[in-house]
């Protein structure tokens, strides 16, 4: 069959559309004749083309967003080779060639090349019409975790496939990240990969190279602006053994009578912000890195990590969050008089939970604000009444003495008193999946509670989410993050058919049986036993996690059987191999918790032990789909 692709305009992003389009369509029928032409706009007359990108002769046919540029939506009317495959803008473009070789059968389940499903079909057979848009506006990923190079650039590459749209790369250089993949620390079995600064810059470079390709909508820095503007580097949050240089230790905030680095961390030190020249330096910083870096979409200007670490001095009277939005104003009178655009996101996380009492933000459209509840509980979703909202009580701000709020309802009041002042863009910023999902091995209970709330984000007034997360988060499953993006997308995705339609196209016949299998591991395991929110010493849970083994050892002959299998998808029997992989780590896991939780700690110790050893063994084989740094960084906080 003939396809005629008529690619319009000459984007990038465009152009990459197209070419995924020819790619895909030549693997799902391999007897095609697709031919390519570009045009500059859309001819009506030519009735047997598709058309591939953005024309104004489209605009009618899209759903109404608020802002073209930021806000994805698709019109897909494609029959019979022909039509017209649109978006909001280049990167919507890219969203919607993915969106119809879904509605052709493809599936996208994981990042890398054995992650597609792509089916041997005439896809000129089947009519496809779609008129969408995104119930968010934000769908980012930031790095977190170990990374190589390859793992970073597999993500950027998934997230169009699954109508993710941004990507965040977190302080000036993400050193941090690169080395804990290049150095395998945490894993004896693995020898070092050292690799120089320039070698860092270059991947760096590249990847933002890849952000560009796809029209992602990038996102950058973050944390360091209170150490980086100073002369020191901010790319970890290593501790050195260095003091502050006494030509910035005046900077510096002062908390217990001293001057110093937080913990020898530099990007974990707050500033003297009462300081007009300290403020200065910093929004400085900020407008020269702007004008170095037109390519960033969103920047992002937090103060310190850490928290309860503000300067106490005499000069500091105001909270931090009112010396935070005297910045954010100074900030936007510096970057507005030089003509610069670029957003500027501003977070409210552990101290800056509690809002401003004197300073507003004067220019609302130049900012975003970033809901950062790190202390929530994950057991609990974006969900209540008003009557619980009704009952929960704030604290007053009490200079580093604060407690970090736990439950969902007290972390959403905080917000609400910040959406009083500030009327501007918003997104949620959460933390599902950079340690928590280890707290639920089956991943089924941890992937309900993320899709419902990205459902119920609206209802809190926030825009979207930007998830702090590491990159390979694919093992046993996928399930949690393809959960997340289909809710961003469309809000109104029911969980369930999410659920059935990933484990039917990852596992294949057996797929519901998966998800049955996994679900009641999810259930045994007790995610909020593993958060540390049920007693640790329990007879009644040794008992249960003792009984996990058995129920794994049950569940081996299916997955052996389907391991087996002659004529299984590549990407079904990798499926099928992670699943072995975590069968086998599971049952060490549940009988390290049986000794654990019946207070048998030397023995529970060595299980720990041995699972560790067991991830670090499998880790060439499992690496794609599973962080192991952050795994053992997880069991060491929680159990070592």
């Amino acid at each position: 069959m003939n396809w005629k692709l008529t690619q319009l305009g000459d984007d990038i992003t465009v152009a990459y559309a197209a070419d995924e389009l020819h790619n895909y369509l030549s693997r799902m029928d391999r007897t095609a004749r697709i031919s390519r032409i570009a045009a500059r706009s859309y001819d009506e007359k030519n009735a047997q083309a598709l058309y591939i990108g953005c024309d104004a002769a489209f605009t009618h046919l899209l759903p109404k967003v608020e802002d073209p540029r930021r806000d994805d939506a698709v019109y897909i009317n494609v029959s019979g080779g022909a039509g017209i495959i649109t978006g909001t803008n280049p990167r919507s473009v890219l969203i919607a060639v993915y969106r119809y070789l879904r509605a052709l059968g493809c599936a996208f389940l994981r990042p890398g090349k054995d992650g597609d499903i792509i089916p041997a079909c005439s896809p000129q057979t089947t009519p496809v019409y779609i008129a969408e848009a995104a119930s968010y506006r934000h769908r980012a990923v930031c790095i977190e975790g170990a990374v190589s190079y390859e793992h970073v650039a597999d993500m950027i590459d998934f997230l169009p496939k699954i109508a993710m749209n941004g990507y965040f790369v977190q302080f000036k250089k993400p050193y941090e990240f690169f080395e804990r993949w290049y150095q395998h620390g945490t894993n004896p079995t693995m020898p070092a990969e050292p690799m120089t600064e320039a070698e860092m810059d270059g991947m760096y470079d590249m990847l933002r190279g890849e952000i560009h390709k796809r029209g992602l909508m990038y996102h950058a820095v973050g944390h360091s602006w209170t150490c980086e503007p100073f002369g020191v580097q901010g790319a970890g949050w290593t501790p050195i053994t260095e003091k502050a240089p006494d030509s910035i230790a005046p900077c510096l905030a002062k908390v217990n009578g001293k001057r110093e680095f937080w913990g020898g961390v530099p990007l974990n030190t707050n500033l003297c912000y009462s300081n007009p020249a300290v403020r200065s330096a910093v929004t400085s910083s900020i407008v020269d890195y702007c004008e170095e870096h037109p390519d960033v979409d969103y920047l992002h200007f937090w103060l310190a990590d850490g928290s309860n670490n503000h300067c106490e001095c005499e000069r500091c009277k105001e909270i931090p969050a009112d010396y935070y939005v005297m910045m954010l104003n100074e900030l936007d009178e510096k970057l507005t008089a030089k003509g610069i655009d670029t957003k500027i996101v501003f977070l409210i996380y552990v101290d800056l939970l509690w809002e401003p009492q004197h300073e507003t933000i004067r220019n609302q459209d130049r900012f975003v604000l970033m809901f950062a509840p790190i202390t929530r509980t994950y057991s609990k979703s974006y969900t209540f009444t008003e009557e619980e909202m009704n009952t929960v009580t704030l604290a007053p701000y009490e200079k580093n003495k604060l407690t970090m709020p736990h439950s969902v309802a007290e972390n959403v009041a905080r917000l609400r008193k910040w959406q009083e002042q500030f009327k501007g863009d918003s997104f949620d910023y959460d933390y599902h999946l950079v340690l928590d999902n280890f707290n639920d091995p089956g991943s089924i209970r941890s992937a309900k509670i993320l899709a419902t709330d990205m459902q119920n984000l609206k209802n809190l007034g926030i825009n979207g989410m930007n998830s702090c997360q590491a990159q390979r988060v694919f093992f046993p499953t996928s399930l949690p993050m393809l959960a997340m993006a289909e809710t961003l997308w469309n809000r109104e995705a029911v969980f369930a058919d999410i659920a059935r339609s990933y484990f039917t196209a990852a596992f294949g016949d057996d797929g519901i049986k998966v998800w049955r299998y996994l679900a009641v591991l999810s259930d045994l395991f007790d995610p909020e036993y593993l958060r540390g929110e049920k007693p640790a010493i329990d007879e009644e849970k040794a008992r249960s996690f003792a009984k996990i083994p058995g129920i794994i050892a049950d569940f081996m002959p299916v997955i052996t059987r389907n391991i087996a299998r002659a004529h299984i998808r590549p990407t079904q029997k990798k499926s099928w191999e992670y699943l072995l992989y975590h069968a086998q780590g599971s049952t060490l896991f549940a009988q390290a918790l049986a000794y654990y939780a019946d207070d048998m700690q030397e023995d529970a110790h060595a299980k720990f032990e041995a699972m560790i050893a067991y991830y670090n063994r499998i880790e060439p084989e499992v690496h794609p789909a599973l962080d192991v740094y952050k795994l053992i960084q997880n069991m060491k906080r929680r159990f070592l």
